[in-house]
């Protein structure tokens, strides 16, 4: 890719196309107020000459309609969580919002990252991971090429933009300066809310954490050549994933089973059938469509690998010693003040 010159117009056209993205940030969260069904629901089956009783499934995501979810709208599309005896619905809004609400079992269902899950068990909700859907971290740092950013320990003494000190953000970019031995107070930290791509693009910082599908993708589509720093790389915790509760698995293990059995299918079609899958997203998502296309097919495409399994790994499936480096990397960076143990944070046992 050739190195652009940035000037005022391309800052503001940057912006206008992070705003189209609509990545994986928050600034334009929607809050949303999600209605569970009812504890001890069961899953539905068919009557002969009566229609699906099928129980309704609100899943809460922390963003808003995007091609990101493409899983889910595939799903729906389908007929696959509708095979399984739900009628799932999606629901917009704080991932934070949503661990309280799944912690005390008013939403059954969300969609959360390793850290989330973290926090909540430090804070005593009685939440549980139950499937893996990203199986890759999917925050990144990020420069423009010429900075020679390749290697966390290229980030000392540098400036670096971030939403803030909350979130996957700042637990992916703790991960990365640790790997190279670097504190806070190795680097500048500054708050640029959520516009990564323009901030980089600009010059206002050397650096910036963002999802990998967001700002690196934004630049690269306007010709912009950038190098990205993985967390992966250094440390392997769990990423985004379907959540419940403790009580949903103890009184309801069917309709657990059902959501990460369809859920499965939903990953495994959609990346079996990608021309497909952005076909039907484009239905749910239809501002993601016309001019907009280019832009999120790109997002969607770059976001295929983040759910393609690990070698090492079946669909689904997160290990104990992923868990126990999240609990520790959370306790080592204040985020928790003791350690949480790993094996309250997860559980296999419901995948196909």
């Amino acid at each position: 890719m050739s190195e652009q010159e940035t000037e005022s117009v391309k800052g503001c056209d940057m912006r206008i196309r992070l705003t189209i993205v609509l990545c994986t940030a928050m600034l334009l969260l929607l809050a949303c107020r999600p209605v569970a069904p009812p504890a001890d629901a069961t899953v539905g089956a068919t009557a002969a000459g009566q229609e699906d009783a099928r129980t309704p499934v609100k899943l809460g995501v922390g963003f808003i309609p995007n091609v990101q979810f493409a899983v889910f709208y595939v799903g729906m599309a389908k007929g696959f969580y509708a095979d399984e005896g739900i009628e799932l619905t999606m629901d917009y809004g704080f991932e934070n919002d949503y661990l309280k609400l799944v912690g005390v079992n008013e939403l059954q269902f969300m969609i959360g990252s390793g850290d989330q899950v973290v926090l909540g068990r430090a804070q005593m909700l009685p939440v549980r991971y139950v499937m893996s859907w990203y199986t890759q971290y999917p925050v990144v740092v990020f420069a423009r090429a010429e900075q020679g950013i390749t290697e966390p320990e290229d980030l000392a003494g540098k400036r670096i933009g971030i939403p803030g000190p909350f979130g996957a953000n700042y637990v992916a970019l703790r991960g990365i300066l640790e790997a190279a031995n670097l504190r806070e107070a190795d680097v500048t930290l500054e708050s640029i809310g959520f516009t990564q791509a323009a901030a980089v693009s600009e010059g206002l910082v050397d650096a910036a954490v963002d999802y990998g599908v967001n700002g690196p993708v934004v630049l690269t589509q306007a010709g912009i050549d950038v190098t990205q720093i993985k967390l992966d790389q250094y440390l392997r915790v769990p990423a985004n994933g379907l959540v419940t509760n403790e009580r949903t698995i103890s009184d309801n293990p069917a309709l657990v089973a059902a959501m990460v059995r369809a859920t499965a299918r939903s990953i495994q079609y959609t990346l079996d059938n990608p021309d497909e899958a952005f076909a039907i997203t484009l239905t749910y998502v239809p501002e993601a469509g016309g001019d907009n296309e280019p832009a999120n097919r790109a997002v969607f495409d770059a976001v295929l690998a983040q759910w393609t399994p690990q070698a090492d790994h079946r669909l689904g499936e997160t290990t104990l010693a992923e868990w126990e480096s999240a609990a520790a990397l959370m306790q080592r960076i204040g985020l928790v003040e003791s350690l949480v143990p790993a094996q309250e944070l997860f559980t296999n046992e419901f995948l196909p």
